[in-house]
């Protein structure tokens, strides 16, 4: 069982809950049951497993729970914080800007270390910090090649050498440059082996004092399961890991175990890479389907619009004006944003359900074919505010032709731009936005906000968060955000 498939059985289970007519012992040691069952079928430890379900019932005394007591919420803090504890190795350093920060990686070879490095230099590279690579792998053929290509992809600055062996050496040289030219996020890329022996180790140790690293990383392969653990105490024993990346989590039915695994030699896991794109790089706590708003709030930032801009959309839309340019424009946010899926996984009570399997690449497809279309258009078209250019065949035919889309797919694209116009006129009427986007909302306000957008969501969509209450905390813990 894949995580992803893990989180959805955890969350489906807590849910049975709210299906009981009351909520007794038989109904909560069910619910622990199917629990139970989809974490061992993800490889985590039995002995782990058998924890979990005696500390939630030790906390969750039935008896002790008096009339009134929502006990369905009871419950569910009690299992997420069992699962939290289960994959929780203690505190994780944090990176501080305006100082050089040299992080170093280690891990055996095949682990994903080079990709994971420039993950991680991107990642805090959009959190505003300055990163550097330098590559100190001088044992694998290839690795300063893959990890310039890399970086130069990321466009983050790199430094290595095709000539000097010493790999303790070029880490120095490289923390050195990098100091210099003031970068704050220094990441030195190490040397693997194929099996744990004293040479890797010996070699981390030298590199380790010539770079004088602040952080060691371990990254492991999680497709190993249980096995994680021997492999993540000898490192950590050997090398003073402060933390602990895993990857390869994104189709193995083992990712559970390797999670437990780790976790009980008290090295934090900070992240897992479940893919080879940049942006495949999740926070642990979203496996656990409580979201990750500071993830969703930095890629809305990335692509959110000045405050001028921001400004001049709101006063078109509330005007009516909603043109094919701004459908386009959006369209393009959203395809920056990255995968659907990731995104609604970052919302609290969203995880992956929103997004039904097999249809995230449907829907990215049908997207860029709508855009392709728009692109075969003028300039006077894109801008026009009416649905008077859709009745004319000829302009039809001329887009389709210009396209490569058939008369069908460019009318699907009509009626999408038809039914956003109305949702965004309906929203405009409806909501009560501040003049200025910078002004906060009075609480009359955003009481009747908050009530228009309970009505506005899909029923089983506002239950999936947790009602009109769950909402309006959702909203309180974005303001202020941007």
């Amino acid at each position: 069982m894949v995580l992803a498939e893990l989180g959805q059985r955890v969350t489906a289970a807590l849910a049975s809950l709210s299906a009981a007519p009351v909520i007794d012992d038989a109904v909560l040691d069910a619910c622990l049951k199917d629990i139970a069952a989809a974490l061992l079928q993800s490889d985590v430890n039995v002995r782990l497993v058998a924890g979990l379900r005696s500390n939630v019932k030790k906390r969750v005394n039935m008896a002790d729970l008096g009339r009134g007591l929502n006990k369905q919420r009871i419950i569910e803090k009690a299992v997420y914080d069992e699962l939290v504890s289960m994959v929780d190795g203690g505190e994780t350093p944090e990176l501080k800007k305006g100082r050089p920060n040299v992080v170093m990686f280690v891990g055996l070879q095949g682990a994903g270390k080079t990709t994971t490095c420039t993950k991680y230099a991107f990642h805090f590279k959009r959190k505003g910090f300055k990163p550097a690579m330098v590559c100190a792998d001088t044992f694998r053929a290839g690795a300063f090649d893959q990890l310039k290509q890399n970086a130069t992809k990321a466009q983050i600055p790199f430094y290595g050498s095709y000539t000097e062996t010493d790999p303790a050496v070029i880490a120095e040289q490289g923390v050195a440059r990098f100091r210099q030219e003031k970068r704050d996020l220094i990441i030195v890329d190490t040397s693997g082996r194929h099996k744990q022996e004293e040479a890797l180790f010996e070699e981390m140790r030298q590199v380790a004092a010539a770079a004088r690293p602040d952080v060691v990383i371990f990254v492991m392969d999680g497709s190993i399961g249980q096995a994680a653990f021997d492999q993540a105490k000898a490192f950590h024993d050997s090398a003073d890991v402060g933390q602990v990346i895993l990857t390869k989590l994104d189709g193995h039915a083992r990712g559970g175990g390797a999670l437990s695994a780790v976790a009980a030699t008290r090295s934090p896991i900070t992240f897992i890479g479940t893919g080879e794109h940049m942006h495949e790089f999740e926070f642990v706590s979203r496996l656990l389907g409580r979201g990750d708003w500071g993830g969703f709030i930095d890629k809305v930032k990335d692509v959110i619009p000045e405050e001028d801009q921001q400004q001049e959309l709101m006063d078109k839309i509330s005007k009516g004006e909603f043109s094919l340019r701004i459908m386009y424009e959006q369209f393009q946010n959203i395809l920056k944003m990255g995968p659907m899926s990731q995104v609604m996984s970052m919302i609290p009570g969203f995880s992956n359900a929103v997004m039904q399997p097999g249809t995230e690449k449907e829907s990215q497809a049908k997207v860029k074919k709508f855009m392709c279309i728009m692109d075969s258009m003028t300039d006077k078209e894109l801008d026009a505010t009416g649905t008077k250019i859709f009745t004319e065949p000829s302009r039809i035919v001329r887009w389709a032709k210009g396209s490569g889309s058939s008369i069908m797919e460019v009318q699907l694209m009509v009626e999408e731009y038809k039914r956003l116009a109305k949702v965004f006129s309906t929203a405009m009427k409806h909501m009560k936005l501040p003049k200025n986007l910078k002004g906060n909302m009075d609480p009359r306000s955003m009481q009747q906000n908050l009530a228009q957008m309970s009505k506005m969501l899909p029923p089983h969509m506002l239950k999936m968060m947790g009602g009109p209450g769950a909402l309006q905390t959702l909203m309180k813990q974005m303001e202020g955000k941007f």
